[in-house]
Order: structure tokens, then sequence, then C-alpha cells
């Protein structure tokens, strides 16, 4: 039997338990006092599915409290759908997609997918590499600034480039990658040397092994690190032995066919939301041992604790 002909993707009440047999795998809490096995099923004809009245506190809970589905009127085994979804899409599916597939609506859909980025957003930090592991470090540039800038980091001032290409008033993205490994993405409002060594002494292990570009923002870095490597991409040199920065352009290239391609637009304020979404993808693909069902059921897992409002996602930054 296909995955996907199991019942909780197509049954609400079958739905409830399994999102519950995973949130509540220790015993049912109740999300408003934190009780832990005082509570039972609510009884009566208009009691929804998934009601539970907490003996404690003495108010009504349901495992979507607490989670990214608080509040939401939309069932449950579709939510489970957009879940797998966008877990087995490797470069993302569109809002329209999801209106389509699910049979909701677009502003729905649209909602539905910020809900499922924010579950996607790692909780947990530890430092890349260390003892003589490898960590690439590289920067892009997508999309046009809201409010654009005047002058390069250096003071010089943005000339115009052919075809739009460069850095000028574009967003700009850090991204750390461990050798054959995780990756972590930063959006940031400019790609100055202070941000960027910051970025990359905060999030990388001093044992490690650094390869980056020639890039100036980089410079210096030797003295953190236990070494630091670089390609001069300016000279066509793109790989020495095992000193190159390949693992971060190739993530770069997902994220950018998946946003151009897929998803087309993106506000500003929401780009820390997308990264969230790749690298939560490239971080359990298929070369580290993870299929679409286990980055699914992963996913889940991160619906705990967060919780975002359609207020929230349209207010202006």
């Amino acid at each position: 039997m296909s995955y996907l002909s199991s019942p909780h993707f197509h049954d609400e009440k079958a739905a409830y338990a399994f999102v519950e047999s995973r949130v509540w795998a220790n015993g049912r809490v109740c999300p408003h006092c934190k009780t832990v096995g005082r509570s039972s099923v609510m009884k009566g004809k208009s009691t929804r599915i998934g009601a539970y009245k907490c003996y404690a506190c003495r108010k009504p809970f349901t495992v979507k409290v607490g989670t990214v589905f608080e509040s939401s009127h939309v069932k449950l085994n579709l939510w489970l759908q957009a879940i797998y979804l966008m877990a087995a899409s490797k470069k993302g599916i569109s809002s329209n997609q999801l209106h389509r597939t699910l049979g909701v609506t677009l502003k729905t859909a649209w909602f539905m997918s910020h809900r499922i980025r924010e579950a996607m957003r790692s909780g947990s930090f530890r430092p890349f590499g260390g003892e003589g592991g490898i960590v690439e470090a590289d920067e892009t540039y997508y999309g046009k600034v809201e409010e654009p800038l005047k002058e390069r980091t250096t003071g010089q001032k943005f000339g115009h480039s052919k075809a739009g290409r460069g850095p000028a008033n574009k967003r700009a993205i850090v991204s750390l990658v461990e050798r054959g490994g995780e990756v972590r993405s930063f959006h940031i409002p400019r790609a100055d040397k202070v941000t960027v060594t910051k970025i990359v002494r905060e999030n990388i292990a001093k044992e490690s092994r650094l390869h980056t570009d020639r890039s100036r923002l980089y410079r210096g870095s030797e003295e953190h690190f236990l070494t630091h490597e670089t390609v001069d991409h300016g000279a066509k040199e793109y790989a020495r032995g095992d000193v190159h920065n390949n693992s971060c352009e190739g993530y770069f290239s997902i994220f950018k066919r998946g946003m151009k391609g897929v998803y087309q637009k993106c506000d500003e304020k929401h780009l820390h939301r997308y990264l969230a979404e790749f690298d939560f993808r490239y971080n359990k693909r298929i070369r580290l041992g993870w299929d679409d069902k286990a980055r699914a059921d992963e996913l889940l897992c991160g619906i705990v604790g967060k919780r975002l409002t359609y207020e929230t996602t349209r207010a202006r930054a």
C-alpha cells in the first residue's frame, strides 16, 4: 500500500490520532496547564473531533493548541497532505498548486505554507565542523531590497551592472555548508565584513577548515580557524584538491531555481522563512538517509511551540 493512501491523509479522525501519537508520545498533555494524563474525551453530539477536557484546569483543548495548526479551520488531514507535499517537493510547491490540490482558497493555501515553513525552522544549534571538518561559506543575492542602498560597503556608489547582475540593491544571503552535511542560511540587511565575520565565527567551530572564495568578506578568517583555504573564481579556479565551495554553490542553485521557477515572488520580510524551508529539505535529503516519508514525519515534530498568525504574516516588517 502506498504511503499516500494512509488513512491519516484522507480521514480527519485518523489524522488527529496520527498527530496525537507524535505530539503526545509520552502521554496526553494539557497545553494550558501542562498537566499530563488528567484529561478525557469530551462527549456530546456537537463536540468537535479530538477535543479533550483537562481535570486540572477545567479547560478544553485539542492537539492543535500550541502548534502551527492552532485556530485553523482547515481539516487536519488536509494539513498533513500539505506537509507531505512541501516536504517531498525538492524546489517547493506554490500556494496556487496547494490551492488546486487541496481544494482550499488561495489565501488559505498561502497562509498554510507559511505556517509549515515556520515548523521547518530549526530550533536547535550546534557549531559546524570541528576536528578538521570542512565548512564552506559563501554569499549570494536574491531579489530587490525594498529600501535601495546608495553605496557599497566600501563607500563607493553602485554602478549600472549589465542585465541587472551583481549585488547592487539585492537581498544578501550567507550560507554555511558542512561538507557532506547540513546547511545554515541567513538573510542579512547588508553583506559587510563585520556582519559576515560574526556569522562565521558564531556558527563554525574553531577546529574547522574554512573554505571560501577570495571575497574580502572572509579575509582574516585564518586567525580564527584551523585553516582558511580559498579558490579564485576570478581566475576560473573552482576546485584545488578538496578545496572548493561547490556545496554552497549547489545549495544556491536549488534555492534560486525554486524561488524563481516555483515561488516567483517573495517579499523581503518573508525571505527568512523560505530559507528555513530550503535549509530543512537540504538537511533532510536522500543522501543523508531521509526519504519523503521520514522528512514529512520530522517536519511534524517541529509544529509544537510555533505559532504564526495571519496578521503577523501580513504586517509590514
